[in-house]
């Protein structure tokens, strides 16, 4: 879909020339200043009891007289902020996405549209239009929009412009992210991943190398080895690299869990929702699509990506409970809970990022159901090694609308991962279990600040809506801009 910025005033807006018009109203009243055409239109359904100008509310015209725009749909937000306005426009652009429009306009009346109002409504389109189809060709047809104008006045442009720019690359990244993760396991495997990235890298001149088998075995990546070696599919680990800086500044890097396919292993998980491991390389998907985001904002900043990618398969081959691995660090892991598996490739990768002496490393993964437990399906699960890094990261996600809470990662919970026979086990009790997974995680952290996403609870959705949010692409995009300089 084309975004882009069309001036115009509230007076105006019956004159637009779009096919449909979208109108997120904010406030308790219209705004006087609204077109004479429009407002009479809306007093109506108001006085008559169709609309109130209430949160959640909406209406749909065909055909209102006055109005250029064959079809219009009001929506009404909470208030002004990026958040109400996104969801406000949601709602809206599900009465209008079914019908025939092509040219759509967005206004907002009764609050201004500055940069990050501007990026929650690409977004909002962008997710609205998002329609899986790789494996269903029976699917219904896309919406027909091509192209979406925000309008507003004149003096806005420069600030909706601005939020137009980082909205189109967050929303492609979303929709990259969501794409691959909706995938079936036998249409995305590890090896698919990698192909993935180089794409990426041709698309955008981004350094891209892909390691396999024999590379890892020879680094010593035993942990990482240790969830592959059950699974026919060769594992592949993805080093990309964006360079927006000088060589020597030090790179953001992020590190995404890439198990395409998760049974759990020889501690084999439940028949019951097994399909929704397919899922479980959302934190891989969601590194991938922030990677295209940046590499289209293109902004001053180094950048690394990893992605460990393989499945957990069980079968003769398969790591068994009470195996010892030594991982790349050179500490060795009690295996316990051979479902604990995310862990075990993602304690490799951030081994490894030590290499690129990191300002930072962001870790993202659908790590623990104890995640789920404890936060639900709304707030990422977010763990810091300093409060520097905490703060960026809920400062980041406030301005993507991209909700995540810090979680503790006080001392005493490492005392779960003791073992008689290795360095630590790779699971604790149940209580506090996404704390000890990323107790877990910390122990290979301590060269570099570092925080870690259990996204396990937001990166799908379950039941009749089932299939991939592209969460936390927005979340990690703001904050690797954080770091620009």
């Amino acid at each position: 879909m084309d975004f882009r910025h069309q001036a115009t005033t509230l007076e105006g807006l019956a004159g637009a020339a779009v096919d449909a018009l979208l109108l997120v109203v904010v406030g308790e009243a219209l705004d006087p200043a609204l077109d004479p055409a429009l407002g009479k239109v809306l007093k109506d359904a108001i006085e008559h009891g169709d609309l109130a100008l209430k949160k959640g509310k909406t209406l749909y015209f065909h055909r209102p007289a006055g109005v250029r725009a064959a079809r219009v749909a009001v929506a009404v937000a909470a208030d002004g902020s990026p958040k109400a306005v996104k969801a406000a426009a949601a709602a809206g652009l599900g009465l209008l996405k079914s019908g025939g429009a092509r040219q759509l306009g967005v206004a907002v009346v009764g609050a201004p549209l500055d940069a990050a109002v501007a990026e929650a409504l690409v977004i909002a389109a962008s997710d609205a239009t998002y329609l899986y189809r790789h494996t269903k060709p029976s699917a219904p047809p896309a919406p027909a929009f091509s192209s979406l104008a925000l309008l507003s006045p004149k003096g806005d442009a420069k600030a909706v412009q601005q939020g137009l720019r980082r909205g189109r690359a967050i929303a492609a990244g979303v929709e990259l992210a969501r794409e691959y993760a909706n995938r079936p396991a036998n249409h995305c495997t590890p090896t698919v991943l990698a192909s993935v990235a180089k794409k990426l890298g041709k698309t955008y001149e981004l350094k891209v190398e892909v390691l396999d088998r024999p590379a890892l075995e020879k680094l010593g990546m035993g942990a990482f080895l240790a969830v592959a070696q059950g699974s026919d599919e060769p594992p592949r680990f993805i080093v990309a690299r964006y360079e927006g800086a000088a060589k020597g500044e030090a790179p953001v890097v992020l590190v995404g869990k890439g198990i395409t396919f998760d049974t759990g292993g020889i501690s084999i998980k439940p028949a019951a929702e097994m399909d929704e491991m397919k899922f479980d390389m959302g934190g891989a998907a969601s590194v991938l699509g922030t990677l295209r985001a940046i590499a289209e904002l293109k902004p001053a900043l180094n950048l690394v990506c990893l992605i460990p990618a393989c499945e957990n398969m069980p079968s003769g081959r398969a790591v068994k409970p009470g195996d010892v691995v030594t991982s790349l660090s050179g500490q060795t892991i009690e295996i316990l809970n051979t479902d604990a598996e995310g862990r075990l490739i993602l304690c490799d990768a951030l081994t490894y990022a030590e290499r690129f002496k990191p300002a930072v490393v962001v870790d993202i993964a659908t790590l623990t159901g104890a995640c789920v437990v404890a936060l639900g399906h709304h707030h990422t699960g977010l763990f810091a090694s300093t409060d520097d890094v905490a703060a960026k990261m809920i400062d980041a996600s406030r301005a993507a609308n991209d909700p995540c809470w810090r979680l503790p990662l006080d001392e005493e919970y490492d005392e779960a991962l003791k073992s008689n026979f290795a360095d630590m086990g790779n699971v604790g009790g149940r209580a506090g279990g996404a704390i000890t997974a990323a107790m877990f995680l910390r122990r290979y952290t301590g060269k570099y600040p570092w925080a870690h996403l259990d996204i396990a609870g937001t990166a799908w959705r379950s039941g009749a809506a089932k299939g991939a949010t592209g969460r936390p692409v927005g979340l990690l995009t703001h904050f690797v801009l954080g770091y620009a300089r």
